[in-house]
């Protein structure tokens, strides 16, 4: 409990003051099912107007067209947006590779009714640079370069098949519409060319950007909540001196009362709850902001053997019941580590939750170079699930009944605001296994 006020309040003073209404982003599994749904509607317009196209061809301007293998087609792209809306009401969950399968699937549709309605001379074979614009702008780069390769060589076999029916355009109408057509087709190849490179460069720049920004708004919601959980815990921090005043008083007298007794199991108990009450006010006083004071997470520079040391005395005086088994790798003797309390504590607190879930089987290895120092401590629990990994670094989450679920997650903060990253990750034999990479100080840094 104290650890993690500690914590609490040193992550609060550490923060910075954001907007309570930082918002969001939507996550992506929402973002693709928008798109998922735009290509559904996309699609009953394109069947709309495709109906609308062969109705006016043949109604009004009384050209002759392949009913039959029309409507065949038609019917096969109303049977894929079919497909398409059982599979919006299943499930929200589509991947890139699912959607471009099906844009593919709309590029084979819209070429079989250009090669029944004239092919290369179809005014609205330009419609093939809808899916493409599309790609460009909600899938992979690789996705479009293939996109354009497609539509770009279906456009160029209209030129060496025959269309079923020559009089749907007149192709013999003369050199001037011939080359008209080449035009189309040479048009359609440059703006191909300029979606696949251009526009999905931009379109990645915007991808990117959007990243970076979701990034950012998950950093300034983190550090709002660190703000907010810092000053709940001040205020306990403050309220918790007095009720412990009191724990130490009663705990000393009980103490004096049954030294006589002779029972040496219940004076130990009493001597242990005293010294867990001295090491909760020693926290509790190390917290004050009374000004002058030196902040919680001011640190100095330390040898990195040297700090490991110290941080595992101070977690064995705990936890005197867990067994920690220590694998030193190859540590670079000159190496040094800004030793701050937040640190300290958060490795303490790491440390506390692999004991609570094996106190038998804590294991430690440390390795580290001349500008980082790699630490996995590893357990033999029950694991983590999913869910509670997606939720790690994000939010308090706890799988203990008595926990708060903060400790690792200011312990992520802390490490993150040192430079160094934090992972989990379940073993294959039972357990978890955390590792955490922190940066060093080179010998061209000041102490």
């Amino acid at each position: 409990m104290c650890q993690s006020v500690a914590l609490l309040v040193a992550a609060g003073r550490g923060g910075h003051d954001y907007p309570m209404n930082t918002a969001t982003l939507p996550p992506p599994e929402a973002t693709a099912y928008r798109n998922y749904h735009r290509l559904f509607m996309l699609r009953n317009a394109e069947i709309l107007c495709i109906g609308l196209g062969i109705a006016i061809a043949m109604l009004f301007f009384e050209i002759e067209l392949p009913l039959r293998p029309l409507l065949v087609v038609i019917g096969l792209i109303i049977a894929l947006n079919l497909y398409t809306w059982a599979r919006l009401r299943v499930t929200r969950n589509f991947s890139n590779n699912e959607i471009f399968v099906l844009m593919l699937l709309d590029i084979a549709g819209l070429t079989a009714v250009f090669y029944f309605t004239g092919g290369a001379s179809n005014p609205f074979v330009w419609f093939y640079l809808l899916p493409l614009m599309i790609a460009a702008t909600i899938l992979p780069r690789w996705h479009t370069w293939v996109m354009a390769v497609i539509t770009v060589l279906c456009y160029s076999a209209f030129f060496l098949l025959a269309t079923p029916d020559s009089s749907v355009h007149a192709h013999h109408a003369g050199n001037g519409f011939q080359m008209h057509v080449v035009g189309m087709w040479l048009g359609f190849v440059m703006s191909a060319g300029f979606v696949a490179v251009i526009i999905v460069g931009m379109a990645h720049s915007l991808r990117e950007r959007d990243r970076k920004l979701a990034e950012v708004r998950e950093q300034a919601l983190r550090n709002q909540r660190l703000v907010e959980l810092g000053t709940l815990a001040a205020g306990t921090a403050h309220e918790l001196g007095t009720p412990l005043g009191s724990m130490a008083i009663l705990a000393s007298e009980l103490e004096q009362e049954y030294a006589q007794s002779g029972d040496r199991h219940l004076t130990d108990r009493l001597g242990m709850l005293q010294r867990q009450i001295a090491r909760c006010k020693q926290v509790l006083s190390s917290l004050s902001t009374a000004a002058g004071v030196q902040r919680a997470e001011s640190g100095h520079a330390m040898e990195v053997s040297r700090y490991l040391d110290e941080v595992i005395r101070e977690w064995q005086a705990q936890r005197a019941d867990a067994q920690l088994r220590l694998e030193r790798g190859a540590l670079d003797p000159a190496g040094r580590i800004i030793a701050e309390r937040t640190l300290s504590q958060a490795l303490v607190n790491i440390l506390n939750n692999a004991a609570d879930a094996s106190p038998d089987h804590v294991s430690m290895h440390v390795q580290s170079t001349a500008s980082e120092l790699a630490l996995e401590i590893s357990d033999r629990g029950p694991g983590l699930s999913d869910e509670v990994h997606r939720q790690l670094g994000k939010q308090p989450v706890s799988t203990k009944s008595e926990g708060l679920g903060v400790g690792l997650y200011l312990a992520h903060a802390i490490i993150e605001r040192l430079g160094g990253s934090l992972s989990i990750r379940n073993r294959s034999s039972g357990g978890t296994t955390l590792s955490i990479t922190l940066p060093l100080l080179s010998s061209t840094e000041p102490a």
